[in-house]
């Protein structure tokens, strides 16, 4: 703090020399001048004095014969003068202050933490709906009703704090950590299994439910495979009763399955020309200034590099400068040549190869075709497979003496 105090009111290194300048020292001590940092050398001394008092040594310097030379200057007095003298420089520094000043009236930055099932767009959407956004003032900013909003808007928020940090708005949320439990309808028992496909039965183990197909039994598309109706039967073997259970069943089912693709025979390709036109803009939150242009070319692509100024980052206002670069191209016509168009489409085989191993399906034997046909070329195969089956579908009731749909 007193070195603080030293720099305010500024001071000076000055050389003391000549017939006494121990007795020049005492005069000094006598009437309450400070000196500091003294160093000798020789015959000559060096010591710090602060303005005002150096001001007041005439007198001292005549009585003693010594010589006060000064070789440095320190402080504010000294510095302000050079300072007024770059005007420019003060100019730029007094806009800076002031900007800085109106730059802490308002929210430039909005920062959510907590939050895992609700994601940041719909929280984004749901201040927006709260004219809640960066660049508002700081002063228009209701927090204690934000936070009754947060909970009134999101049941499963628990716990919400909004609060300010500077210019930024910062919200912290805790979520229901309970499983949330979901009333489901109650699903009556009895459920049938049926084909999806057509084909021959490979195999069947069944868990629940009575089988109406054997491993070699060829059915339809739709064809009930296990039955949930399981019937009790009397004495005399007549039916006395229907159980109904939820028909479980390993099936596997041999079938055709059929794949067909196209490629257009020609197709467009972007060349570039490597003409460009690169343009500069300014964005503040949401709004953009860049100088009004014409467009740059007939056909084109536009590349935006954006950077934040690290003042403004610090500062956590959101300044942006970019730069978007139209490059010019052209549409040029091509041909697939064959081995283009296989490789092509069999992308697209090997895509939906790899759909049916995800679903389980074994594939037995394959026939795979390309050709090209009118203005397209055409792949076609045909795959015999073996894929578990078995739909689940609801049971129709029967009560013994009359037949009931539910």
């Amino acid at each position: 703090m007193i070195e603080f105090l030293k720099y305010i009111r500024g001071y000076l290194r000055i050389r003391v020399s000549g017939f006494s300048p121990e007795r020049f020292m005492n005069l000094c001590s006598n009437k309450g001048i400070l000196l500091w940092q003294i160093v000798r050398e020789g015959d000559v001394y060096y010591m710090n004095i602060n303005l005002k008092s150096f001001r007041a040594l005439r007198p001292i310097v005549r009585k003693t014969g010594t010589k006060v030379a000064i070789l440095e200057r320190y402080g504010l007095p000294f510095f302000l003068p050079k300072l007024l003298k770059r005007k420019v420089f003060v100019a730029g520094l007094l806009l800076a202050v002031l900007f800085w000043m109106w730059s802490s009236l308002f929210i430039w930055n909005i920062e959510l933490s907590g939050n895992y099932r609700i994601t940041d767009d719909m929280f984004q959407s749901f201040l927006k709906e709260n004219n809640v956004t960066a660049g508002m003032k700081r002063k228009e900013l209701d927090i204690e009703n934000l936070e009754k909003e947060i909970r009134r808007r999101f049941p499963e928020i628990t716990w919400a704090s909004a609060r300010l940090s500077g210019t930024s708005l910062l919200i912290d949320i805790k979520e229901n950590d309970a499983p949330i439990i979901t009333e489901q309808e109650k699903k009556e028992a009895g459920s049938d299994l049926i084909s999806s496909h057509g084909g021959t039965v490979v195999s069947i183990i069944v868990r629940s439910g009575v089988p109406l197909v054997a491993a070699g039994d060829t059915v339809e598309a739709g064809d009930t495979l296990v039955e949930g109706r399981v019937p009790v039967y009397n004495d005399d073997a007549t039916v006395r009763e229907y159980i109904y259970v939820d028909a479980d069943a390993d099936i596997i089912l041999e079938h055709t399955r059929d794949f067909n693709a196209s490629l257009p025979l020609d197709y467009i390709k972007k060349e570039y020309t490597g003409r460009e036109k690169t343009r500069f803009y300014l964005r503040l939150g949401e709004h953009q200034w860049k100088i009004p242009e014409e467009r740059p070319f007939l056909v084109y692509d536009s590349v935006i590099r954006e950077s934040r100024p690290l003042l403004f980052e610090k500062l956590s206002i959101p300044v942006y400068k970019g730069s978007c670069t139209y490059r010019e191209y052209v549409n040029v016509e091509y041909k697939y040549s064959r081995e283009e168009a296989e490789a092509q489409l069999n992308e697209k085989l090997i895509a939906f190869l790899a759909s049916l191993e995800e679903k389980g399906v074994q594939i037995i034997e394959k026939d795979v075709k390309i050709e090209l046909g009118g203005k397209s070329w055409v792949i076609t195969g045909q795959f015999l497979v073996r894929e578990p089956v078995g739909d689940s579908v609801a049971t129709q009731k029967i009560i013994i003496g009359e037949t009931e749909n539910q």
